[in-house]
């Protein structure tokens, strides 16, 4: 199963890569998944949307929207900025609508003592309206980078190894059932 593991956060100095590569030995550790990293650090899609886009445009929506639409599913690693998420992840969203559908999505979140939480509740919304499915357990961490050692490593592994396999476990089992289900039904969203 292609699982499209979509880097949130654009933003200068961010953690972001630390959370990646400890999820990355994870779902590479599984041999239901084959990931593919989509990092909006090198995507620069324009915060105005068209219906008629530019070149420039085109060029950096080839980068990114068919890997989205070859993805079976999706984990979106998110920060918490600001009690939401950030801007950059919103811009990818919406630039998209089919390559979401009717396709399950995990959450991986980071932040402050809310872990991310926040961004991940409101980015269920955004799911839904996309018809995607989200997945009921999430992996986050709170205080991110105190619970990291210098070299990436979880200092106290077992809650967060419980969590990404439950989250995992889930999206593969709704991945198998939404591909076979579209195997035999286009789906009308």
């Amino acid at each position: 199963m292609r699982l499209a593991l979509i880097v949130g956060s654009n933003r200068e100095g961010r953690f972001a890569p630390v959370v990646a590569g400890w999820f990355l030995d994870r779902a590479g550790a599984r041999d239901d998944f084959s990931v593919d990293v989509v990092d909006l650090a090198d995507v620069e899609l324009p915060t105005v949307l068209s219906g008629r886009p530019g070149a420039a445009v085109h060029a950096e929506l080839a980068k990114v929207s068919p890997r989205l639409g070859d993805a079976d599913a999706f984990v979106v690693l998110t920060p918490e900025y600001n009690h939401s998420f950030p801007a950059a992840l919103k811009n990818l969203i919406d630039w998209h609508f089919t390559e979401w559908q009717a396709k399950p999505v995990g959450f991986l979140s980071y932040g402050g003592v809310s872990g991310g939480l926040r961004a991940v509740e409101q980015l269920r919304q955004v799911f839904a309206e996309m018809h995607a499915v989200t997945v009921r357990d999430t992996v986050s961490f709170a205080n991110a980078w105190r619970q990291f050692d210098d070299e990436g490593r979880h200092r106290d592994p077992a809650a967060p190894e419980a969590a990404v396999t439950s989250m995992l476990d889930q999206l593969a089992w709704w991945g198998a059932a939404l591909r076979e289900a579209k195997s035999h039904r286009q789906y009308g969203g």
